[in-house]
């Protein structure tokens, strides 16, 4: 083989492994705050707990609030920017983060609101779709 091609050949291949290994890595599933544990960037889902205080702190610049996994742990969060205008509506709220010790440190936070199309009556879908025939 020429010097070019070999060359070319490894360079695709260390192009294609080094993006495999980052896409791998930006894949994520759900954990709760016990498998957080010892994870970089781990995503957490849950209900705010609406039972403790939460709040925007002028001191440390952070929000933070109490949030209730799936599993039913409930963990002080900590995140560095102002409350979301969406957060109290919100039914679940994804925090991507760390663990340290028992407070979870969000680098970043999405609201799971509910639809408006949740409570839509499923006779009224049907009349409309009826009517437009």
């Amino acid at each position: 083989m020429k010097p070019k091609v070999l060359v070319g050949i490894i360079a695709i291949v260390g192009f294609t492994s080094l993006l495999m290994y980052n896409f791998g890595n930006s894949i994520s599933t759900y954990v709760n705050f016990e498998q957080a544990s010892g994870m970089e960037g781990a995503h957490v889902v849950g209900t705010l707990d609406k039972s403790k205080d939460f709040g925007f702190s002028m001191e440390s610049k952070q929000f933070s609030f109490h949030l209730k996994d799936q599993a039913g742990n409930v963990r002080r969060v900590v995140y560095p920017k102002p409350k979301p205008n969406n957060f109290e509506q919100a039914d679940r709220i994804v925090v991507i983060g760390k663990m340290k010790g028992d407070v979870f440190y969000a680098n970043d936070m999405l609201m799971k609101c509910p639809s408006k199309y949740n409570n839509t009556d499923a006779s009224q879908f049907k009349q409309a779709n009826a009517s437009k025939s």
